[in-house]
């Protein structure tokens, strides 16, 4: 027989709501005062009748990002079929991830479903492709970012630390040293496609991605990782030694997205805008600039 896990939970709403956990959990649950630093909450609107019928409420909060603000709530204390039940009750709109709590702790918190949304300042590291090469306009993170600040000329920041040749493993060592000074509250990684072309690049894959998780939560951050792009292997020249192939590729899109399901991280999947458009890159590997703009558009659907 497999024991059940404890889990801690953060909440500020809801479920902090005796009624609510008695018709979740069938008893109340242990809970202990917590707060979760650089947040903040914004109301939300809801339309599922199960759920609006056990809270008694049509409006729940979310949380967004702030400097300097704090989500003051409770943690918790669940067993496997508790969280099992408290993940049922959230609506799409919310996703199950890992949080640093003020007391340096962490614990599961529901936050927006859509990852780049309630982000104020977002650190992007990866390769040439996220660096923007092939484009005078700075690539798909350059039209994110030009977005994303509009939005909010005072608060709101990118960073794009990608560099060309990057692979997860190099990121996963650069990283650390460079988010302190940003203070970043989203690390969108993207990188890969030169792991997928070197021989056994890609059983690095869980240590990096480890890494950075870990490098992310210790800053408050959350982690987002964006997949590879189609790529045109008949026109892709063999670069100091990597050999890019479509099939390496997809098995790095596989690999990916698993660890992420796997240990509860946004996956952002960037394969199909350039499916079969071989017009949108310029060397089977670099988007154009048009290409860019199109991946830009696909990512703003999925993130922003």
């Amino acid at each position: 027989m497999i024991e059940s896990r404890p889990h801690t939970l953060f909440s500020f709403g809801t479920l902090l709501d005796e009624k609510v956990q008695k018709e979740l959990f069938g008893r109340a649950v242990p809970t202990s005062p917590a707060s979760l630093a650089g947040h903040t909450t914004r109301p939300i609107r809801i339309t599922d009748e199960s759920v609006i019928a056990t809270s008694g409420l049509d409006v729940h909060l979310t949380l967004e990002r702030r400097i300097g603000a704090a989500v003051e709530g409770a943690v918790l204390h669940l067993t496997d079929a508790d969280l099992a039940a408290a993940d049922d009750y959230e609506v799409d709109d919310y996703t199950r991830r890992r949080v640093r709590l003020s007391s340096g702790e962490t614990a599961w918190a529901y936050l927006d479903a859509n990852p780049l949304r309630p982000a104020e300042r977002i650190v992007i590291v990866g390769d040439s492709i996220a660096y923007g090469r092939c484009d005078p306009e700075g690539g798909w993170a350059a039209r994110l970012a030009a977005t994303h600040i509009a939005r909010n000329e005072l608060a709101r920041r990118v960073f794009n630390l990608a560099i060309p040749g990057s692979t997860l493993a190099d990121v996963s060592e650069q990283t650390p040293t460079l988010l302190a000074p940003r203070l970043p509250d989203t690390l969108l990684v993207a990188a890969g496609i030169n792991d997928s072309a070197a021989h056994d690049g890609l059983a690095h894959l869980p240590d990096a991605l480890g890494s950075l998780a870990s490098t992310a939560l210790r800053h408050n951050a959350r982690l987002v990782v964006a997949g590879p792009i189609w790529l045109d292997e008949e026109h892709t020249p063999d670069y100091e030694g990597l050999s890019f192939a479509r099939a390496r590729a997809l098995e790095l899109r596989a690999s990916l997205r698993a660890w992420c399901d796997a240990h509860h991280v946004d996956f952002l999947d960037m394969w199909e805008p350039l499916r079969d458009r071989p017009d949108l890159l310029v060397d089977g590997l670099h988007p154009s600039a048009e290409g860019h703009e199109v991946l830009y558009r696909h990512l703003s659907t999925l993130g922003g």
